[in-house]
């Protein structure tokens, strides 16, 4: 499984660019959502273990029936940076390399911003 790091690194820039255009503080830290997701319960397993070992905190894995049948796994590795398009380009390129070896997606990240009630 090979995810397309130009592409994902790319999306990581033009997300940083958006939120600081839409007012977000770069001086301002947000949870940051890194999303994996396999049909494979185990390969996901194994990138959620690496992942935590390079210091990422790992949600527990959700269980998802697509329309067809088929099922997926998918969890977010969470960590907690300024929005600093460099500090996010590493991040990216260090999940999806994690991601590559263990033969799981990788989906980008993302993030909240706004008011906490206008999440609600």
């Amino acid at each position: 499984m090979a995810n397309d790091m130009q592409a994902l690194v790319a999306q990581s820039d033009d997300t940083v660019a958006a939120l600081l255009d839409d007012g977000a503080s770069p001086d301002d830290r947000f949870t940051i959502e890194h999303h994996l997701v396999s049909a494979d319960f185990t390969k996901l397993e194994k990138a959620a273990v690496e992942l935590v070992k390079v210091g990422y905190h790992v949600d527990d894995a959700d269980e998802f029936e697509l329309d067809d049948g088929s099922r997926l796994f998918a969890f977010a590795a969470v960590s907690e940076v300024k929005l600093d398009a460099e500090v996010l380009r590493q991040q990216t390129q260090e999940v999806a390399k994690i991601a590559d070896v263990a033969g799981v997606d990788y989906d980008g990240w993302g993030t909240f911003f706004g008011d906490a009630d206008e999440e609600e």
